[in-house]
């Protein structure tokens, strides 16, 4: 069945990313959700495929224009959300659509949406893993990065309120386990 809701969240470092982009290449008649973002791209990232990028007014009209059915304000002018034009483009193809989302974001799409919607939390093995995988990435500053685990600390707390728990301690067990879950989840 198509026009199914399959949510991502997870901290930042965790794996979610890299397991959207491979269920993305799976069969399973699934379409990215492109997130807004009031941050500026990054390498070689594009308008409209990554992200949908706005500047932090911008941002704040569309939320004053209920265009969002999501979004956070992560740090002071650095906002992210799901736009509703979103939801509508992918469900008028049929496609069942997937969102690589916050924390809160991810719950607050869950409790719209309800049973057409699967929440899925990612989980690092642990802290410790964590930071030495934001590290090992170089994106970020180690200010950036202390607030990056700080947070991760905070949105783990929040793991028993999705509907799946993936602890991906393991990318190729982790994509398995992701697949598996998935197309459970289309089929019913």
């Amino acid at each position: 069945m198509s026009g199914k809701l399959i949510i991502f969240s997870a901290p930042s470092g965790a794996g979610k990313s890299t397991l959207v982009h491979h269920l993305l290449k799976e069969n399973l008649q699934l379409e990215f959700s492109v997130s807004a973002t009031s941050r500026k791209p990054r390498g070689t990232e594009q308008h409209g495929v990554d992200y949908y990028y706005l500047s932090p007014a911008e941002f704040r009209e569309r939320i004053a224009n209920n265009e969002f059915i999501e979004y956070e304000e992560v740090y002071p002018d650095l906002l992210y959300g799901t736009l509703r034009s979103e939801i509508d483009r992918i469900s008028a193809k049929g496609n069942n659509i997937i969102f690589d989302v916050d924390v809160v974001g991810g719950l607050n799409i869950k409790k719209q949406f309800g049973e057409r919607a699967l929440a899925v939390f990612i989980a690092p093995p642990d802290i410790d893993e964590l930071l030495n995988r934001l590290k090992s990435r170089g994106t970020d500053t180690p200010e950036m990065i202390a607030k990056r685990v700080d947070k991760a600390e905070f949105e783990m707390t929040f793991a028993s309120r999705f509907d799946v728990i993936i602890v991906n301690d393991n990318l190729e067990k982790a994509k398995r386990e992701a697949e598996t879950t998935i197309r459970e989840f289309i089929k019913s």
